[in-house]
C-alpha cells in the first residue's frame, strides 16, 4: 500500500497538468498540489484556508467578483513574467488595480515600472533595516512625515522636510531611502486614503548652500521618477518656506503643473497639519510625528524583509 502512495505521489509531482500553485525559489518555479502542501504544512494550511475564505467573501459582491478575477489574471501574467518577481498578495494587486483605475493594461506597465525601479535604486531599495543607526538617525529628526487623517479631497497628507538633515553628516541617497520605507509603510497602513492621491508639502525651513549641493541634476530625476513610478500619484507638491532660487530646482519637475512654490505657511486643507507648519493646524507636532514613525518602522521589521524580496531581476 505504502508503495502505491509513493508511486502516485511520484506521478503527481512529474505530472504539472493539475497543479493548482507555483513556488517561486531563486527564480525557479515549482508546480504544486495545495492539497498536498497542505497536508504536510500547517503554514500552507492557514495560507491556503485564508485565502480561500476571502476568496469566499469577495464572491458575494458581483463586483468584487470582477476585481478578483482581474487579480487573478494579473498572477498568471506574473507567474509567465517571472522576471518581474512582483508581490503577488490580493492587497498589493488589488491595490495597484485600484491606483490604474481598474485597467487591467495600464496595472501590467505600472507593476513592470514599479518593480523596475525597486531593482535599479538598490541604494534606496537594498537592506531597508530601520534599526541601522544611520536610518534611526533621519528617523528622529522627521525627514517624512505622514500627517494624521487627510485634506479636504480625501487624499493622504505628508511632510516631506528637506532641510531638517546635516548634509555635513547625512547623505541624500539615506534621506530617500529613509522616505521611501516611511512611504512603503504608508501604503501598507493606510491603502484607501492612499489610493486617492498623496498631497506631499515640502518644508523647505533651513536650507542652506549644502542641502542645495547635495541635489544634483541627476539625483533630483531619480528622485522624481520614483515618485512617478509608486501606484498612487501625487497630486500636489508644495514647496513652502522657498527660497527665491527654488525654481531652479524645479525645472527638472516633469510634474510641473501639480506644483506651487509659497514663501511661508501652506494652502493645503488639512486640521491635522502640525502647527509648525501652519498656525491654524491642530494635529501633532513635527517631533510627536516624528516618534510616531520612528516607533511604526522599529514594530515591522519584518515587514521590510519581505518587501526586500520583490525587486525585478535584471540580469
Amino acid at each position: 500500500m505504502k508503495i502505491k502512495q509513493m508511486e502516485v505521489l511520484k506521478r503527481l509531482q512529474i505530472d504539472t497538468n493539475f497543479t493548482d500553485c507555483t513556488i517561486v525559489v531563486n527564480c525557479v518555479e515549482f508546480k504544486c498540489h495545495k492539497i498536498i502542501l497542505s497536508a504536510g504544512s500547517e503554514y500552507f494550511q492557514r495560507l491556503f484556508l485564508d485565502e480561500y475564505k476571502k476568496c469566499l467573501e469577495l464572491e458575494s459582491n458581483t463586483e468584487d467578483q470582477e476585481e478578483l478575477q482581474q487579480v487573478r489574471e494579473l498572477c498568471v501574467w506574473l507567474n509567465e513574467n517571472p522576471k518581474i518577481n512582483a508581490c503577488q498578495t490580493y492587497e498589493n494587486l488589488h491595490f495597484f488595480l485600484h491606483t490604474c483605475k481598474f485597467d487591467i493594461e495600464r496595472t501590467k506597465k505600472k507593476l513592470k515600472v514599479f518593480y523596475q525601479m525597486r531593482a535599479e535604486r538598490t541604494e534606496w531599495f537594498d537592506n531597508c533595516d530601520p534599526m541601522l543607526p544611520e536610518i534611526q538617525e533621519l528617523l528622529k529628526l522627521g525627514v517624512f512625515l505622514p500627517v494624521d487623517g487627510v485634506d479636504e479631497n480625501q487624499r493622504k497628507v505628508v511632510i516631506i522636510r528637506t532641510a531638517v538633515h546635516d548634509p555635513k553628516k547625512h547623505t541624500q541617497n539615506n534621506v530617500f531611502k529613509t522616505s521611501k520605507m516611511i512611504l512603503d509603510l504608508l501604503l501598507k497602513l493606510e491603502p484607501e486614503n492612499c489610493a486617492r492621491g498623496i498631497v506631499a508639502i515640502m518644508d523647505m525651513q533651513g536650507v542652506q548652500l549644502g542641502h542645495a549641493l547635495q541635489l544634483n541634476p541627476k539625483l533630483i530625476k531619480r528622485s522624481v521618477e520614483s515618485w512617478t513610478a509608486y501606484p498612487c500619484q501625487p497630486k500636489l507638491l508644495e514647496f513652502t518656506n522657498a527660497p527665491r532660487h527654488v525654481n531652479i530646482l524645479l525645472k527638472h519637475f516633469s510634474i510641473r503643473s501639480r506644483v506651487i512654490v509659497r514663501r511661508g505657511g501652506s494652502m493645503v486643507t488639512c486640521k491635522q497639519l502640525p502647527r509648525d507648519l501652519s498656525k491654524d493646524g491642530q494635529g501633532p507636532s513635527y517631533n510627536e510625528l516624528a516618534i510616531k514613525w520612528k516607533s511604526l518602522l522599529e514594530q515591522n521589521v519584518d515587514f521590510y524583509v519581505e518587501q526586500g524580496k520583490y525587486k525585478s531581476i535584471l540580469k
